[in-house]
């Protein structure tokens, strides 16, 4: 998601850049687009009407349309908007929240194709070398062809250990083996990969409540 959404996004500040004078309707058309390329890469309506009315109301400025270089002014205010949605301004607020008896479970659920795997490996590495936490993958996803393969190669390529592959459980019984599995090894977080789903697959839905 966030590759697409970067590109699509670069595409539009280049042509920012590469005007002189800005005016209003400008900002209004490079906005238009920017909005469709968050609404495209499922970013929530109401999320991404704010955003946009975040970045127009500093962008539309006298200050920003007659600067020296306008299209440079916007594309700040858009990444210093972006920062802000993310929570890049108070990261406090937004670490992980692990104040509980260990293991931790972190369920890692969203779209098929939108990194959960990949991203699943990074998290641990960054709790295990930053966070100094004894962390545990798991993959749940029986569905896609070597997505468990993936997850172990993954984890020895960060250094994070994963609960060694058995054929034939159910994702939740996997959960339950990487929970009990993580208690008697002393691991501190419990990183559980699922497989991507859509909230109108009514079996995968009760799979992942289960989970």
């Amino acid at each position: 998601m966030f590759e697409s959404l970067s590109d699509r996004l670069g595409s539009i500040f280049e042509k920012l850049r590469g005007r002189g004078a800005l005016e209003e309707k400008d900002v209004d058309a490079a906005l238009r687009e920017v909005r469709v390329a968050l609404l495209e890469a499922d970013v929530a309506l109401s999320v991404a009407k704010d955003f946009i009315a975040r970045v127009r109301e500093r962008a539309v400025g006298a200050e920003v349309l007659r600067s020296v270089t306008p299209g440079q002014q916007v594309v700040k205010i858009v990444h210093d908007v972006l920062a802000e949605t993310l929570g890049a301004a108070d990261a406090e607020e937004s670490a992980l929240n692990l104040a509980m008896a260990p293991p931790a479970p972190l369920l890692m659920v969203g779209l098929q194709g939108s990194g959960k795997t990949t991203t699943t490996a990074k998290i641990a590495n960054r709790l295990q070398t930053r966070e100094k936490k004894r962390v545990l993958m798991a993959s749940l996803d029986t569905r896609r062809p070597a997505a468990m393969e993936q997850l172990r190669v993954l984890g020895e390529q960060a250094g994070v250990r994963t609960l060694p592959i058995v054929e034939g459980q159910t994702p939740p019984q996997i959960a339950r083996r990487a929970m009990e599995a993580a208690r008697l090894g002393g691991f501190d977080v419990v990183m559980l990969d699922t497989a991507g789903r859509l909230s109108i697959d009514e079996e995968l839905m009760a799979e992942v409540a289960e989970i």
